[in-house]
């Protein structure tokens, strides 16, 4: 679970931070005890992992007034059927590595005799909350539904959020919140849709927005901000902050921040009195093994090699 960020620092903390929103409705599966689930939730998106435990037949079902983009891992049934409303029903029996993609207000049915034990990934989009450029007016487009397509830029961007799911990485929200902006403009892309945008004027962050962002994610290293929290102090759109900080400091700034966090570390680690379980909680990591790990795919040492190579 994230932690809430303190307002003892900083005043204007309270203000910026909000109520994470209610979990997006999602499919329902028949008989529900066939199905494994993990889950993360971030800023208008949902992902959700599925995995069939069963080769009882089984049906689905989803319609709701968010989008849904699922990427099939592995799909083989002896028989069945999937159907989206507006669409031919198709009954293709190895499906695995295809997308499907349920428009908002849409329903969207299944029934199977799996022949292997389904793996899928749902990407449940609320059109109104996710971070994209809001020039693109994503909540405003008629997004097609697709059935058991490929697509090589939306089955990545699923992979990469599936990985996010139970990250103990305090950096790895920021990131996946980034995902959930360029997942929409995926959508509209696959659609043709994305020629309504305006050109986002060039050049980086001013002065003072650099200051002040740098300033509060020094100030909050160990806590969990989100995009939306710096784009605000910028007075920008998350979309828009997220270029102009890149075009600012050659990099996006969860990777910004999570140098920083490792930076800190290592000047901790230089104090041979600190363990390294205080220094983890004290960058931001709930646990000694997530601090190790980060460490280590940063700069390919473990924290307690680093301490020794500093005697």
């Amino acid at each position: 679970m994230h932690r809430s960020i303190s307002s003892h620092h900083n005043p204007s903390v309270a203000a910026i931070a909000a109520s994470p929103p209610d979990p997006l409705p999602t499919v329902q599966f028949s008989p529900a005890a066939i199905v494994r689930h993990r889950t993360a939730h971030w800023r208008g998106v949902l992902a959700k992992t599925v995995q069939i435990i069963s080769h009882e037949h089984f049906e689905y079902r989803f319609k709701q007034q968010c989008h849904l983009l699922i990427a099939v891992e592995q799909g083989v049934r002896y028989d069945g059927e999937t159907f989206i409303e507006g669409l031919p029903k198709s009954t293709l029996r190895n499906y695995s590595h295809k997308l499907v993609f349920v428009p908002a207000g849409r329903m969207f049915f299944g029934v199977q005799n799996p022949r292997l034990l389904t793996r899928s990934i749902c990407l449940y989009i609320d059109p109104q909350k996710v971070l994209a450029d809001p020039d693109l007016r994503f909540a405003e487009a008629d997004l097609q539904p697709r059935l058991l397509f490929e697509d090589g830029g939306l089955w990545e961007i699923a992979l990469k959020l599936k990985s996010q799911i139970g990250s103990a990485d305090p950096g790895d929200r920021m990131y996946a919140d980034a995902l959930g902006g360029l997942l929409a403009h995926e959508l509209l892309r696959l659609d043709g849709a994305t020629a309504r945008s305006r050109r986002t004027p060039r050049g980086g962050l001013a002065g003072w927005q650099q200051a002040r962002v740098i300033d509060f994610m020094e100030e909050h290293l160990a806590e969990d901000i989100s995009l939306r929290m710096l784009a605000d102090l910028a007075r920008l759109s998350p979309y828009h902050f997220l270029r102009c900080f890149k075009e600012s400091f050659g990099e996006p700034p969860h990777r910004y921040w999570a140098v920083r966090r490792i930076e800190r570390a290592k000047a901790l680690l230089a104090n041979p009195g600190a363990s390294i379980t205080e220094i983890a909680l004290d960058v931001g990591f709930s646990t000694t093994s997530a601090l190790s790990a980060a460490f280590r795919r940063m700069t390919g040492q473990t924290p307690t090699e680093y301490r020794r190579s500093l005697e």
